[in-house]
């Protein structure tokens, strides 16, 4: 018999509160280096543990009014806008994915389905975090975007082994190495010489041949920096202190073995009929395309925010967007593939720019907080996802 739609969202709308409760201590705990685990919750003011009758998602902080049991301090309104969004972001996925025809070719839930909407509901998790974390501190946590990285390529190695292979490569229901742009061999040879380009930056930074940029600073690169300066960016007198053109100096020769392993793994298969048909036989593998293709994914989200940061920054002599903003693009391309990674960053400046606005008047700052606004672009693609893929191939294929 089949289960209500009513059921259905009322648990996954409970079961996203109760994720959300758990981001409001991933918001509050990871920027101060403190485990998401252990202690329990406490009041942050009188340290007293939270009882569990105290700690239902959204109905506990009504009934509390808002208000510690115990010390009677306020607790702030975050925590229940928290919980609500993200129950009201997982029920909205489930409704687009499976209740809609917004988004077509995914399987029913039980018939490989939930393997899409579990890491679309883990991405979405985190952008919310992410996203929490970067309002109130201007930092975004590389654990979180390390975790959804490797959820991405995980996820698109093994999908193939639940979903029809052919589904996910005809609907892009996960980054594969078929896409309307390139051809397979091309995003096998970009996607590896890419790989091997980073393992040779890591190993450069690791054995001091280059340098890690804003080193001696550590200007909004650390948590407790950030957790520091409370809701404000950096002050102007610290700024005026760094020369952010060198810095960028830093990060461009770091990103040069990337760049020159994946033009040259590119050339190699391009010019190598031998390499070429091995590249391709290679991607007929599911497994191993959605693998490249996650990969390829995650090089594209982390490149087109990195060359916004490095132009903007020699441009204007100011550090334009954090890295930040670089790990959790490459975080969504991972997941998401590299074609919607593109589009999200494109629709996210025209999100920003009311946001932007309203703090010029208001606190007479220019700076905003971009991790919200590449999550809300993100959400936005996940929504109308083969719209906008329908659009781009018209538009490619007239």
């Amino acid at each position: 018999m089949a289960v209500p739609d009513w059921i259905w969202f009322v648990f996954i709308f409970a079961f996203g509160c109760c994720i959300g409760s758990f981001l409001n201590v991933v918001a509050y705990r990871l920027p101060r280096d403190q485990s998401l685990v252990k202690p329990p919750s406490a009041c942050p003011a009188c340290g007293r543990h939270i009882r569990f009758y105290d700690n239902i998602p959204l109905i506990s902080w009504l009934l509390l009014g808002a208000k510690c049991r115990y010390c009677k301090a306020p607790i702030s309104p975050r925590y229940f806008v928290i919980e609500l969004l993200t129950g009201l972001v997982f029920t909205a996925l489930f409704t687009v994915y499976f209740r809609t025809n917004l988004r077509t070719g995914i399987p029913s839930f039980l018939d490989g389905g939930w393997f899409i909407y579990l890491i679309s509901l883990i991405l979405s998790a985190a952008l919310i975090a992410a996203s929490a974390i970067d309002l109130q501190l201007w930092v975004i946590p590389v654990s979180i975007c390390w975790f959804v990285t490797i959820v991405g390529l995980i996820g698109s190695t093994l999908g193939c082994y639940i979903i029809d292979p052919a589904l996910i490569r005809g609907y892009a229901l996960l980054p594969s190495t078929s896409t309307f742009l390139f051809k397979e061999a091309t995003i096998a040879s970009l996607a590896i010489g890419a790989a091997i380009g980073l393992v040779i930056s890591w190993i450069l930074l690791a054995t001091g041949l280059i340098k890690r940029s804003y080193e001696s600073e550590n200007i909004n690169h650390s948590s407790e920096q950030a957790f520091e300066a409370s809701s404000e960016p950096p002050s102007a007198n610290h700024e005026s202190q760094i020369n952010h053109r060198l810095e960028m100096s830093k990060e461009i020769i770091f990103l040069l073995p990337i760049i020159i392993c994946s033009l040259a793994a590119f050339y190699i298969a391009r010019k190598n009929p031998t390499i070429h048909t091995w590249w391709l036989n290679l991607t007929q593998y599911p497994a191993i395309a959605g693998l490249l293709g996650s990969l390829w994914g995650y090089f594209i989200g982390c490149g087109i925010v990195w060359i916004t940061r490095i132009l903007g920054t020699l441009g204007f002599g100011k550090e334009a967007m954090g890295l930040g903003d670089v790990h959790l693009m490459g975080a969504v391309g991972a997941v998401v593939g590299p074609t919607p990674v593109v589009v999200a960053f494109f629709i996210a400046p025209f999100l920003g720019l009311g946001w932007a606005g309203l703090r010029m008047f208001v606190k007479k700052s220019r700076q905003i907080p971009y991790g919200p606004f590449l999550s809300l672009a993100v959400f936005t693609v996940m929504i109308f996802h083969d719209r906008i893929f329908n659009r781009l191939i018209g538009l490619f294929y007239q």
